[in-house]
């Protein structure tokens, strides 16, 4: 039996491009196992599913090495575990050359594809935390130029600027207050906290 497995690591991610391929190769929608979700770790519900069904001569087909895991040894641990444990077969899409069918029954072509397995896990791992790194030096930079990050500051009318002031003083009452910002109890002492701490210093 052949299977497909595609994630993406965000809700907002198409998965279209990962099953495309598999389609293109024949390969069943109904076998064909999808998550929206991080490769930091296994707790991903299709993937269990998927490894679940996973019998010994299988196919797994994946489209890159990292659709398995997040750094070097996740990947190196799993593709151990799918090849050797349940002793199921494994194609790399994106990499030819990481296809366990492919002399998988001779020691040449065993250590071929380990070999070009652990380097490529290596490079995709090494090419995330240059990319972590490269972020992080970018937001830095931004941020040294006056560059805001997060939330946008909530901007405040005059109007009810002066409500609060008022209120503070004591002059207005809070169902005053509340009437003239038509905002709730909790609402109010919210953003009135806000502006007592940034605009009445």
């Amino acid at each position: 039996m052949t299977y497909a497995y595609a994630r993406v690591s965000a809700r907002d991610q198409n998965l279209s491009r990962q099953i495309e391929a598999f389609s293109a190769l024949g390969i069943d929608s109904r076998y064909i196992f999808c998550d929206k979700k991080s490769g930091k770790d296994f707790d991903r519900s299709n993937y269990m599913r998927m490894i679940r069904r996973l019998r010994c001569g299988d196919l797994l087909v994946i489209k890159s090495i990292d659709r398995l895991g997040r750094n070097y040894t996740m990947i190196i641990e799993e593709w151990s575990r799918i090849t050797k444990k349940i002793r199921a077969n494994i194609l790399v899409l994106d990499m030819p050359l990481l296809d366990t069918r492919t002399g998988a029954d001779t020691l040449v072509g065993k250590f071929i594809s380990d070999i070009v397995l652990q380097i490529l896990s290596f490079v995709a791992e090494n090419e995330r935390e240059n990319i972590r790194a490269r972020q992080a030096e970018g937001i830095a930079a931004a941020k040294k130029k006056g560059v805001r990050f997060g939330r946008p500051r909530k901007v405040y009318t005059s109007e009810f600027i002066d409500i609060v002031k008022n209120y503070k003083a004591g002059n207005i009452s809070l169902s005053q207050a509340l009437s003239a910002s038509r905002m709730t109890p909790g609402n109010f002492y919210h953003h009135c906290k806000i502006v007592s701490e940034n605009y009445l210093k």
